[in-house]
């Protein structure tokens, strides 16, 4: 099996492809440094969210260090740069201002930050997500890898992110608990724009597509179920279906970090096809409980840890951990095997390099 039939057999649960496939995504100081030990040049996709530039940028490096997937999405449009404050902080298409913290970029500055109307959300400018230039990366790594690669479109910040980065995490819970008008118009706004940028990925022919939207903290959900199921759940509805009438073949893939058990009835209800990232150690989240309730209706994808194991783990301790990943999710088919997030410059490169060897070791059937 090459790489694209290899994750098709799984994540479609088909069948058992020839061993698990294995993914994973490196912050930019990993990323460089792997690039010089292979001797590869790096090419980055700025995204319009900067972290999701590390998702979909240094294909060529992940695919010859053993990854399955190729990672694409939309960039900035062609001739576009972030503008750079005084500071030295950049503001993105959707006017937020960001730094660079220890690990991640940072909104320091939200531009929707006093909105009160939905008047207010109406009269903000969005990006144009057709941009021109804004996919000519997405473009040319599918035509280069679709045959040998299994493609994942990248639109994570699907809706709730983006809307409470725009206006800040507080204000906006606090506002979808008191029902406040301009909510659901911003909303719709962020899903229209996302909107957008899916369905030209898949249009160009990405084999899935990577919602993303962080509902999940350590110990339970950020808001309830009952909210997210009024909320969110008929928003999700309507995008997967539209995708999935764009091509009936498309798998649907969600991404929440944290504990979302409560929601993942929900969400194979309405078309969901691989849930990542699975994130360990967090309740609900029981690897055989998980593949006993739903693996014979979602695949898996992620499950190793990268708060404590990828960090701080010695090399026996992280195969140890992938092995019983595999063999507890892998049953079967039904998962790809990936750290639960960009593998941050916590993260040795010895480690990095133990995962991946791990999985290729013990997964195959």
């Amino acid at each position: 099996m090459n790489s694209r039939q290899r994750v098709l057999t799984a994540l479609k649960r088909t069948g058992v492809p020839d061993r698990v496939p294995v993914q994973f995504d490196l912050c930019r100081q990993l990323t460089d440094a792997f690039g010089a030990k292979f001797d590869i040049p790096i090419h980055y996709t700025t995204s319009y969210f900067e972290d999701v530039t590390y998702r979909i940028s240094a294909n060529e490096l992940r695919t010859a260090m053993g990854s399955d997937c190729v990672v694409v999405g939309a960039g900035l449009p062609r001739g576009y740069q972030h503008p750079v404050t005084d500071a030295g902080y950049i503001v993105n298409e959707f006017g937020m201002t960001m730094r660079q913290g220890p690990l991640y970029m940072e909104v320091v500055e939200t531009p929707l930050r006093g909105v009160n109307s939905a008047e207010q959300v109406r009269n903000h400018p969005f990006p144009d997500p057709l941009a021109p230039g804004r996919f000519d990366d997405a473009e040319k790594y599918i035509r280069e890898y679709r045959d040998d690669y299994f493609i994942i479109g990248d639109l994570e910040l699907t809706m709730f992110e983006m809307s409470w980065h725009l206006v800040g995490l507080e204000k906006f819970l606090m506002d979808m608990a008191t029902g406040e008008e301009y909510v659901g118009v911003l909303l719709d706004r962020v899903k229209e724009f996302s909107t957008g940028i899916g369905k030209r990925l898949v249009e160009l022919g990405v084999d899935g597509i990577w919602f993303g939207d962080d509902f999940g903290a350590q110990n339970g959900m950020m808001i309830s179920p009952r909210m997210w199921r009024n909320v969110f759940k008929p928003r999700y509805a309507e995008l997967f279906q539209e995708f999935k009438a764009t091509n009936p073949d498309l798998l649907i893939m969600y991404h929440s970090d944290g504990a979302v058990a409560p929601i993942l009835e929900d969400l194979i209800e309405i078309g969901l096809d691989v849930f990542n990232p699975v994130q360990p150690n967090v309740p609900g989240h029981d690897p055989q409980e998980l593949k006993d309730k739903f693996g014979d209706r979602l695949s898996f994808w992620g499950a190793i840890d990268q708060q404590q194991l990828l960090p701080n783990g010695t090399t026996a301790e992280i195969e140890a951990d992938v092995a019983e990943k595999i063999r507890v999710l892998g049953a079967g088919g039904g998962y790809m095997c990936s750290p639960a997030h960009i593998i941050q410059s916590d993260v040795s490169p010895e480690n990095v390099e133990a995962f991946i060897a791990a999985a290729k070791k013990h997964g195959v059937y």
